[in-house]
C-alpha cells in the first residue's frame, strides 16, 4: 500500500503541484480512506519528502539503465535528458521552484541527492568521452561536473526563465548543447551536429 501511495502522490504533485494536491485529493484518486493514507505518512510534509525521494531513485534506477546500454556519450546525455523530462511530466508544475517556496528544508536534502545521482554519471560519461575522443583531453572532469550541476539547478530558477517564456525542454536542450559545444573536440562537434540535425527532423 505505501507503494501505491507513493506512486499516486508522485502522479498527483507532479500533474497538479505539490502545493494545490490534498491528502484527500490522493486518497479521492485512490478510492481509499484519508486515515489509510495516514497511517503510513503521519503528515503531509512526510508524504512529500517520501515521494520525492520515490521519484529520485526511480529516475536514479532508469538514468543507470541508460548508462549500462554504453552509447555513444554525446547520445547518453540525450537518452538521459529526455527519460528525466518524461518521468519528471515535462516539469510543467515545476516542482524544483515548489519545493524551494514551500518545501526548502525537503529541497535541500534532495539536492544533495541529486548532486550524488549526477556526480557519478557526469564524471563517468566525461572520462568515456575523453577516452573515446569526442571530449577534450583537457577538460577539468571534477570543476565541469559541479559547474553542469549549478547549471541544471540554476535553469530551474523561475525567477530567471519563467515558465511562460521557456518551457523545460527548451531549458534542458539548449543547457545541454551549450554543456557539450563547450567540451566537445571537432569529432565531437561532428557527432554532436549530427544528432541535432537528425533529432531536429
Amino acid at each position: 500500500m505505501r507503494e501505491k501511495i507513493l506512486e499516486t502522490a508522485a502522479e498527483l504533485f507532479l500533474t497538479f503541484g505539490f502545493k494545490s494536491v490534498t491528502m484527500d485529493d490522493i486518497a479521492e484518486k485512490m478510492g481509499i480512506s484519508k486515515k489509510t493514507i495516514y497511517a503510513h505518512f503521519s503528515t503531509k510534509t512526510k508524504l512529500v519528502q517520501a515521494t520525492t525521494t520515490h521519484l529520485l531513485e526511480k529516475i536514479n534506477t532508469g538514468i543507470e539503465d541508460i548508462r549500462n546500454r554504453q552509447e555513444n556519450p554525446i547520445i547518453e546525455n540525450y537518452s538521459i535528458k529526455r527519460f528525466v523530462l518524461h518521468n519528471l511530466k515535462g516539469e510543467k508544475t515545476s516542482p524544483h521552484y515548489q519545493l524551494q517556496k514551500y518545501y526548502p528544508k525537503i529541497l535541500e536534502s534532495i539536492k544533495e541527492k541529486q548532486f550524488y545521482i549526477l556526480e557519478k554519471c557526469v564524471v563517468e560519461n566525461l572520462q568515456r568521452g575523453i577516452k573515446e575522443g569526442y571530449y577534450r583531453e583537457t577538460v577539468p572532469v571534477q570543476f565541469i561536473t559541479r559547474l553542469h550541476f549549478l547549471g541544471m539547478m540554476g535553469i530551474k530558477d523561475k525567477n530567471l526563465f519563467s515558465a511562460d517564456e521557456y518551457t523545460e525542454e527548451y531549458l534542458m536542450e539548449n543547457f545541454l548543447e551549450y554543456h557539450l559545444r563547450a567540451i566537445c573536440t571537432p569529432k565531437g562537434i561532428k557527432k554532436l551536429e549530427e544528432f541535432i540535425s537528425e533529432h531536429e527532423k
